[in-house]
């Protein structure tokens, strides 16, 4: 029988317990997804969620961009909370809108996951995904649903630019400066405390619950890069793969070199707490550690916005120097986030 219509309007999993979405059925899940995003409008938003598609008004130039995460890939049930595993996909679409100086306006969003997945798992995702996009100031517009063999969330994320000009990776020049918007290496202390845990109730996770907490859900200012391409940034990426590789990227689109002080890149004292227990370097941390999704731009020197960390500076490329040095040295092998 089917089970669909007398959960239609429940929204918490205390009145799904031992349901699975192969129990509810997309049509009613669909019908929870769309009645917790709202249907309240806004002056962009012209048909929101629950219709065949979303119709948006941008106004000038829309800046869109799409991340998919992976069960056991990117997340693990067993280390965060399907409501943290929601905001994290967000959050990690949502840092390249604002690496290109936009606002995110919404999301449109795509679930799958075996038919035995609970009901209540799947809503709770959902219930992350509403949280950390409202927080943002934008609006769920809608997605997909689909049974796959895990769980695989993927949002694609709609910005406007609101006049300003969008800021690309290719704009880093000679006498510039290079800043990130917040502290590095958080995310990637809170990955190695949950590697060396027992598990989540560990006391290890337990005193170091604010690296923990980096890694479940990364918490990054992103209005900073709407006032970055306020202040005229050249260039502006977001630190998702690690610090090099993003430096890396720059340097090649920009065709410059690149030139960071380890030193000078900010990190909390949480993070360099974790690494002195567990024995870690939290400057390897720091540099090669993704998914703190912080921003990084090249500015004018005069030019870097309140708030942002001056960690190097932008040189002539030339053919006896590698494109990025770190402490007066090549990056040579330090590598962050590989996806093959």
């Amino acid at each position: 029988m089917a089970r669909g219509d007398e959960y239609a309007t429940a929204s918490d999993s205390t009145h799904m317990a031992g349901v699975t979405v192969g129990d509810l059925g997309e049509r009613a899940l669909i019908s929870l997804f769309t009645s917790a995003a709202g249907t309240e409008t806004s002056r962009d938003i012209v048909v929101g969620s629950g219709d065949d598609a979303a119709v948006f008004d941008a106004g000038g130039p829309t800046v869109i961009s799409t991340d998919t995460v992976v069960q056991d890939r990117h997340f693990r049930f067993d280390w965060s909370t399907p409501r943290q595993i929601g905001e994290r996909a967000v959050v990690q679409s949502a840092a390249d809108i604002a690496a290109m100086g936009a606002r995110t306006v919404g999301v449109v969003v795509s679930i799958a996951c075996p038919v035995t997945t609970p009901a209540a798992t799947v809503t709770e995702i959902n219930d992350g995904i509403l949280a950390a996009t409202h927080r943002l100031g934008g609006r769920v517009l809608g997605g997909d649903l689909v049974a796959a063999q895990q769980v695989v969330l993927t949002v694609t994320s709609v910005g406007a630019l609101d006049g300003l000009t969008p800021v690309a990776l290719t704009g880093a020049r000679a006498g510039d400066v290079l800043a990130v918007s917040g502290p590095l290496g958080g995310a990637a202390a809170g990955l190695a405390v949950l590697s060396a845990a027992g598990d989540s109730a560990d006391r290890l996770v337990a005193a170091h619950h604010e690296v923990v907490d980096s890694y479940r859900v990364p918490a990054p200012d992103l209005s900073a890069g709407v006032l970055a391409a306020r202040a005229g940034a050249h260039a502006m990426t977001d630190v998702s793969d690690g610090l090099v590789e993003e430096l890396q990227t720059m340097a090649q689109a920009s065709k410059v070199s690149l030139a960071v002080d380890v030193t000078r890149i900010p990190r909390t004292p949480a993070t360099t707490l974790a690494a002195a227990e567990l024995g870690e370097d939290d400057d390897l941390w720091a540099l090669t550690g993704g998914e703190d999704h912080q921003l990084l731009a090249a500015f004018a020197p005069a030019d870097v916005p309140a708030g942002w960390s001056v960690i190097g500076d932008v040189s002539e490329p030339t053919a006896d120097r590698d494109p990025v040095s770190v402490a007066g040295v090549s990056a040579g092998d330090l590598r962050g986030w590989q996806s093959f």
